[in-house]
C-alpha cells in the first residue's frame, strides 16, 4: 500500500509552498487509495512552538487535507531515535565527535580560506569511547560515516535521474552533545517506522536526499521513492515570500479566498491535466499522477487566483456561502456577533451578488446596503441623482408601492414601466435615482432584483428618506 506524509516544522504558519506539497501528498494518496500520514518535525525546539502546530493543523482543516494518521510529534520520539543511534554506533557506521563547536568553526573558515569545501574532516572517526549514547551526552555529538568513494543516485519521479558524488557528503551530526537528534536522521528514522513508501516534498531538500539514502542504508532498510516538487516563485522569478503578498494560507481565508479555490489554485502551480483550469475535488484525485508535474518553478500569479476565487463564489450554492460571509459581516460591523439574521433570506440576498464578487469580503461589503437600516449615500451619487429632477420619480413610485398589493419584481416591473412612460424618460434616468437611494451609490444588481431583496417596508422607508434628504 502506498504511504505518504506531511511533515511540516512548526516554526511558522502553514504558507503556500508547504500547502501545496501537502496537497500533493493528499492527493497521490487518494489517487492510490493509500495512506497520507501527518507528522510534526518539532525537533527544533527553540523555533518550535505549540501555536504553530495548531495554526499547521487549522490551516490543513481548513482546506479539508484529512490525513489518515497522526499527527504525531517528532519530540515525542526521542527514545526511538536513541535506539537507532546506539545501532549505529555498535555497528560501527556512526562515531563520538568531541570537536566542539569553536574548533568546528575555526576549521570552516580555514577551509573557506584555502578555497576549499568546508566539510568535517572526520578527525574524530576512529575514536572509540564510551559504548551509550548516556555516556556521551553532554560531552559528544554523534556522527554518521558517509562514504567517501563513488557516487549515489536519486531516481525523481520528477526531475529524473540526479547523481551526487560522495566525497562531497558530510559527516553529518545525527545527535547533538545535549541528546536531541538532528533532522536528517529523524526523517529517515520516522519514514522507516510509518512505512513511508514514497517521499514527496520541495526540491529545497534534495540535497539531503542522499545523505538520508546513506542512513536508509546502514540501518537495512529499503529506500522509498522520492518526488521533489520545484519551487514556488513571484512574479520577479524569485523565491515566494511575504514581499509578493499574503504567504500564509489562512492569511487568504482572512481576506475572503475560499478554500477550494486555494487548493485548485495550488495543484495548477505545477500540475496540469489538459487545458482544464476548473477541478472539482473528486476530478483532482481521479486525475492526479506526478507523470503531468512539471521540472520547472510555478510562478504564483494573484491576479490568476483571485480570478479562480471569483468562479468559485460564482459556483458555490448561496446557501452555502451564508455561513461562510457571516464572520465578514460581523468583521465588517454589519451585523453583531451572534446577532439572529434569517438565512434564507440572507441566501437571496447573496444569490444577487455572486458574479459581481471577486471575494468575500467584497461580498460582505455588497451586502451591506441590503442589511443596514440606512445607506450611506456616495456624497457624488447623491449630488447627480438624487435631486430635484429625479423628485416627481420617486414621489410617484413611493405612493405606487405604498398602493400595490403585488412587491414581486414582475409587479414592480409594471409600476416603473408606468412612471417611465407618463414622464417619456429612460428606465436608466430613473432606475439610478433609485439605485442610489436604495444603495447609497451608482452600481447594484438589477434594480427589482434590489427591491425584491429589500422587501416593501424598507424600500418605501428608503424611498422616504432619499426624498427628505432632496
Amino acid at each position: 500500500m502506498i504511504r505518504v506524509r506531511f511533515a511540516p516544522s512548526p516554526t511558522g504558519h502553514l504558507h503556500i509552498g508547504g500547502a501545496r506539497t501537502a496537497l500533493f501528498n493528499y492527493l497521490f494518496a487518494r489517487h492510490n487509495n493509500g495512506k497520507f500520514i501527518l507528522r510534526i518535525e518539532d525537533t527544533d525546539r527553540t523555533r518550535s512552538t505549540d501555536e504553530y502546530i495548531d495554526a499547521i493543523i487549522e490551516g490543513m482543516k481548513w482546506l479539508k487535507l484529512e490525513w489518515d494518521e497522526g499527527p504525531f510529534r517528532q519530540t515525542d520520539r526521542f527514545d526511538v531515535y536513541k535506539n537507532y543511534v546506539e545501532k549505529l554506533l555498535k555497528e560501527g557506521r556512526a562515531y563520538y565527535c568531541y570537536c566542539t563547536p569553536e574548533e568546528l568553526e575555526q576549521r570552516r573558515k580555514d577551509a573557506l580560506a584555502q578555497g576549499k569545501t568546508p566539510k568535517y574532516d572526520g578527525r574524530c572517526r576512529e575514536k572509540a569511547r564510551g559504548q551509550g549514547v548516556e555516556v556521551s551526552r553532554g560531552q559528544a555529538a554523534v556522527r554518521f560515516k558517509m562514504p567517501q568513494e563513488g557516487r549515489t543516485i536519486v531516481d525523481d519521479m520528477i526531475k529524473g535521474t540526479v547523481e551526487f558524488e560522495n566525497d562531497q557528503l558530510d559527516d553529518l551530526i545525527i545527535m547533538r552533545s545535549d541528546g536531541t537528534p538532528t533532522y536528517n536522521f529523524t526523517v529517515v528514522v520516522d519514514d522507516v517506522d510509518m512505512k513511508i513508501t514514497h517521499v514527496i516534498r520541495g526540491d529545497d531538500h534534495l540535497n539531503n536526499t542522499p545523505k538520508q539514502i546513506h542512513i536508509y542504508k546502514a540501518l537495512g532498510y529499503e529506500t522509498p521513492l522520492f518526488a521533489h516538487l520545484p519551487m514556488i516563485l513571484g512574479a520577479d522569478k524569485a523565491r515566494l515570500s511575504k514581499r509578493h503578498g499574503a504567504t500564509s494560507v489562512m492569511a487568504y481565508k482572512e481576506i475572503g479566498y475560499l478554500a477550494d479555490a486555494l487548493v485548485n489554485y495550488l495543484v495548477r502551480l505545477g500540475w496540469s491535466y489538459g487545458d482544464q483550469e476548473v477541478f472539482t475535488r473528486e476530478e483532482l484525485i481521479k486525475h492526479f499522477s506526478f507523470e503531468n508535474v512539471g521540472k520547472s518553478s510555478a510562478v504564483f500569479n494573484p491576479e490568476k487566483f483571485l480570478w479562480l476565487n471569483s468562479q468559485y463564489i460564482i459556483k458555490s450554492n448561496p446557501d452555502e456561502l451564508v455561513e461562510i460571509v457571516m464572520p465578514f459581516l460581523e468583521n465588517a460591523g454589519t451585523i453583531q456577533k451572534g446577532q439572529v439574521i434569517d438565512r434564507q433570506w440572507l441566501s437571496k440576498a447573496i444569490k444577487t451578488l455572486q458574479e459581481r464578487a471577486k471575494t468575500l469580503v467584497e461580498l460582505a461589503t455588497s451586502l451591506k446596503y441590503y442589511i443596514v437600516e440606512d445607506v450611506e449615500y456616495n456624497e457624488k451619487a447623491k449630488a447627480k441623482f438624487l435631486n430635484e429632477k429625479s423628485l416627481p420619480y420617486l414621489e410617484e413610485l413611493k405612493n405606487a408601492i405604498e398602493s400595490s398589493d403585488d412587491f414581486s419584481p414582475h409587479g414592480l416591473e409594471a409600476i416603473f414601466k408606468a412612471i417611465v412612460e407618463k414622464h417619456e424618460i429612460k428606465l436608466g434616468a430613473f432606475a439610478q435615482p433609485v439605485r442610489v437611494a436604495m444603495t447609497g451609490g451608482t452600481e447594484s444588481p438589477g434594480i427589482f432584483e434590489v427591491l425584491d431583496v429589500l422587501g416593501k417596508e424598507k424600500t418605501l422607508k428608503r424611498l422616504e428618506r432619499a426624498i427628505k434628504a432632496i
